[in-house]
Order: structure tokens, then sequence, then C-alpha cells
């Protein structure tokens, strides 16, 4: 729950809806659920937006803002292509808590779609310049690596550990074809 002031702010009501899809899908983005998730009124919901779809825009634009800083922050963290691409791949087997629902929901909801094929095109991006300056020209390989990272997700039984241990292992495979 956000820190409480006399007011709440427009980052509050966003930082509790991406925990409130987190925790109970798109269906809790609404005004009334999330005032009470949050012990307040409606009306603080819409001081700060002037309905619930401008409300979801904002929570999708602060949902690919802070993946976007999180894919950053993630390639700083290491020198090295090899070490990066390792990283961020055993990373992004364990998604923010928020990605999996979001990914649900843009199943049927546009916007949703977008922000995550947006993010879908960053990540693949990223992944390919990496296999790039290690010699892998080849899209195909970032798609598919991609593709085993978001698979890696869905298996909700292996522990993240192991998770992390498969997709190295996959990125070692992917780099022993250079």
């Amino acid at each position: 729950m956000p820190k409480r002031s006399s007011r709440l702010s427009a980052s509050d009501w966003l930082s509790a809806g991406l925990d409130a899809v987190a925790e109970a899908g798109p269906g809790a983005l609404k005004a009334e659920p999330l005032a009470v998730r949050l012990n307040v009124s409606k009306g603080s919901f819409y001081w700060h937006f002037s309905d619930v779809p401008e409300y979801h825009a904002k929570l999708l634009e602060t949902w690919e803002a802070e993946t976007n800083a999180r894919l950053a922050a993630l390639i700083a963290e290491d020198a090295q292509p090899v070490a990066q691409l390792r990283s961020l791949a055993q990373a992004l087997t364990a998604p923010q808590a928020s990605e999996p629902a979001i990914r649900s929901w843009a199943l049927n909801h546009v916007p949703a779609r977008d922000a995550v094929e947006r993010v879908d095109q960053a990540r693949l991006e990223t992944l390919h310049a990496l296999l790039r300056a290690e010699g892998i020209r080849n899209m195909e390989m970032a798609r598919i690596l991609y593709a085993a990272i978001i698979g890696m997700t869905q298996l909700g039984q292996a522990a993240p550990e192991d998770r992390q241990a498969a997709i190295g292992s996959m990125v070692d495979l992917v780099l022993a074809l250079r």
C-alpha cells in the first residue's frame, strides 16, 4: 500500500492499481474497488483521473515506463554483452508481479495489448543487439530466446532459480551457435 499522506497522489492510485491488477486482475481496476483498497472515497480517484479509461491509460504508461526502466537498469549492471544477455534473460524469467496480469488483460484490451507489444519490442531489440554484439545476427534467435523467457514465466510450478538456470542454459545454447 502506498505511503499515506493527507492526500493521495496520482502515483499512489497507479501504484495501488499495479498491486491490484497483480493480485486480482484487471477487474480490480475500477474506481470503487481501488478506493476501498486505499480506504478513501471515489472522489479522490476522480480528482486525479477524469474516468476509468484515462486511469487505465496512465496505469499502462506507468507499467511500460517502469518495465523499460528495469530493462535499462539490467543492461547497465554488466559491461560485457554475454553477461548482459545472461542477466537480462534470467531477470526476465521473474517479471514484475503485474506483468502476467497485464499480459492476460492484453488478450481482450487493445491499449494493454499495445503496451505489451511495445515492451516486447524493446526487449526483443535489446536481446537482438546483445546477440549481434556476440556475432549472432539472426533476429529469429532473439525471438526464440524471448519466447523461451516468456514461456518460463508461465511455468508456475518451477522455482525461480530453476527458471533462471534453464534460461541460462538456453542462452549458452544460443551462444554456442556463433
